[in-house]
This record gives C-alpha cells, sequence and structure tokens, in this order.
C-alpha cells in the first residue's frame, strides 16, 4: 500500500493537532540543535532531490539533513537539482561547503527539466537569493554544464549501496525519479532503473500533494505545485514505483514556521542558510520541506500520524 502522511498528533514534543497546532520554529544553524538524544542505531542514508532555487524551503531541508548527519542519525550520499535553475549546482556547492563536505556528488537534470525562470516578480518576492549567495559566498563549480546529470548520479551511488539501505528525500519535482525509472543499463550497474530502485531503495519521502480529510483545511483539494508543474513524471512515478512511498501534505507546512529564531540570531555569522533566510524574509513563513528531511531519518513517530491508501494522479497533476 502506498503510504499518506496528512495528519498530525499531540506528543510530548509539543506538536498538537487540528486547528490547535503550534508554531513550530525550526532554528537553523550550522548545528541546528532540536533538543534530543543521539540515536545509537545506524545513520540513514540519504539521497536529497530538490527543486533548490528559487524556493527556499529547500535551503531548511538540507540544513536540517546536514544537522542530523552531524549528531550521527544520517549519512546523505549526493544532493541533486530536479528542475533546471541557473546556479542551482553552484547553490548546491556552497551548502555542502559550508556543512563540511565540499566534494559531495551534485547531479542536474540534463533532459525533461522544468525551465524555472528568473523574472522580476520572484525576484521581488524572494529576494534573487540564488544570485546573490554565489556572489557572497565562494565555490568550485563554474558552471552547471560541468555539473553530472542526475540519473547517473542515482546509478552510481545506488549502486555503490547495501541493498534495501537507501532513502530518498523529494522536495520538488519528480523529473529525476522518472528518468530513473526508465534508465538502462549501465557501466554502473547491469540492472535497469526500475529494478535498482527495488533492490537498492529502502522508501522514498516526498513533499507532495494535498490531501482531504478532517485536518484538510481550507485547501482540499488542490492542485499541489510539485505534482503538476511535471505532472507527467509525477504520474509515472507514483504509479511505477517498486516501493514504499510516504507522501508529506501540503497541509502540514502551512503549520510549520520556519527562519525567525535564525535571522535574530546574532551569535550565527558567516552562514549562507541565515543569509539567505535574512535577505528579504524578516518574520517566519511556512516550512514544507523540512518536514519530509525531519521524517526521512527519525521516522513518522512521535511527529506524525500514519494513513494509508491509494494516490491517483491525473495528467494535469
Amino acid at each position: 500500500m502506498k503510504k499518506l502522511l496528512n495528519l498530525i498528533k499531540f506528543s510530548k514534543t509539543g506538536f498538537v493537532s487540528g486547528s490547535k497546532l503550534g508554531t513550530l520554529l525550526i532554528f537553523l544553524s550550522a548545528v541546528l540543535s532540536l533538543h534530543v538524544n543521539a540515536q545509537t542505531q545506524k545513520p540513514v542514508s540519504i539521497i536529497y532531490d530538490s527543486d533548490m532555487g528559487p524556493m527556499i524551503d529547500d535551503v531548511a531541508a538540507i540544513s536540517v539533513l546536514y544537522a542530523l548527519q552531524a549528531k550521527g542519525e544520517a549519512r546523505i550520499l549526493a544532493t541533486l537539482g530536479n528542475n533546471y535553475y541557473p546556479g542551482a549546482g553552484q547553490v548546491f556547492d556552497i551548502f555542502n561547503t559550508y556543512f563540511g563536505y565540499p566534494n559531495m556528488p551534485i547531479g542536474l537534470p540534463k533532459s525533461g527539466a522544468i525551465v524555472r525562470i528568473k523574472d522580476e516578480q520572484e525576484l521581488d518576492i524572494l529576494g534573487g537569493w540564488t544570485d546573490k549567495l554565489i556572489e557572497k559566498f565562494p565555490s568550485d563549480i563554474l558552471s552547471d554544464d560541468l555539473v553530472p546529470d542526475a540519473v547517473d548520479v542515482y546509478r552510481k551511488i545506488l549502486s555503490e549501496q547495501p541493498d534495501h539501505s537507501v532513502t530518498i528525500v523529494s522536495v520538488g519535482f519528480l523529473t529525476n525519479l522518472s528518468n530513473l525509472l526508465c534508465s538502462e543499463p549501465d557501466k554502473y550497474s547491469e540492472l535497469s532503473g526500475k529494478e535498482l530502485i527495488k533492490r537498492k531503495v529502502e522508501k522514498l519521502i516526498a513533499m507532495a500533494g494535498t490531501y482531504t480529510g478532517p485536518h484538510a483545511g481550507p485547501w482540499g483539494p488542490y492542485k499541489e505545485y510539485n505534482l503538476y508543474m511535471d505532472a507527467k513524471a509525477s504520474k509515472h512515478v507514483f504509479e511505477q514505483w517498486p516501493g514504499p512511498l510516504y507522501f508529506i501534505g501540503f497541509q502540514l507546512g502551512l503549520k510549520v514556521k520556519i527562519g525567525n529564531l535564525l535571522i535574530n540570531n546574532k551569535m550565527i555569522k558567516n552562514s549562507p542558510v541565515k543569509y539567505v533566510f535574512g535577505m528579504k524574509i524578516k518574520k517566519n513563513r511556512s516550512g514544507f520541506d523540512p518536514i519530509a528531511a525531519l521524517v526521512a531519518v527519525r521516522g513518522i513517530e512521535p511527529y506524525f500520524d500514519k494513513v494509508e491508501g491509494h494516490i491517483i494522479v491525473n495528467w494535469d497533476g
């Protein structure tokens, strides 16, 4: 059964359900303290697949993943972009380097990618943060043309991992995963893309969709951005994925507030994360992608309930 996450329950950590849902402030920093005991279990192997640029949720999510890696709970294998956005490779490299992993594999889609154009409206709303970030922080990547194909990175990384050991965190379009499903045997593996996924991937966590029900609020039914922007890929992945799928619904992110504690912390200096959040965002904003990062590493409980069901994606997303 494909799995759907769209409910929050009260827990000792202060998450509450329904209309009583309080504000969750995620404090993003180099170490990102989450105030829990370090886990002794084996770190979760993560591939981070993100529409990095122009949205800033992706910055929050990669920061959460690196914080959990610093605590020994996660092991990031690669950081991949799933849309075409100028400078995305440099942006990934800046964050990877800041968190201490300058050689972290980066991949970008080389075919069929949704093109994100830097228009005036985006610059006004989001502050044009990618260009400013690249100007302020150095990167060894001079051009996105020099970044490998995301599918090649996927196939290489997956082929090197133990069976059923990798968790994929998808917080953008499903373009890369659709291309991976269609990939043929190559120098990295004699398996097809679908066979490689079935053998190596434990689960896929996707921030995708919005779902009706007692906790849907005023948003459902709603055509969710990550699904409809590349609707063909979404439909393909959710119909053909050969393993467990977990969906983080749009409703959850509306109640998760991020940014304020970070940009007002004067002790944090020379942080690209703080720099991005501080450009034009002077107050908390809703955060969707960090939820997927947290669930991918720590699991559903005690944060959320799990609701099982079937996901059907129409051709229009």
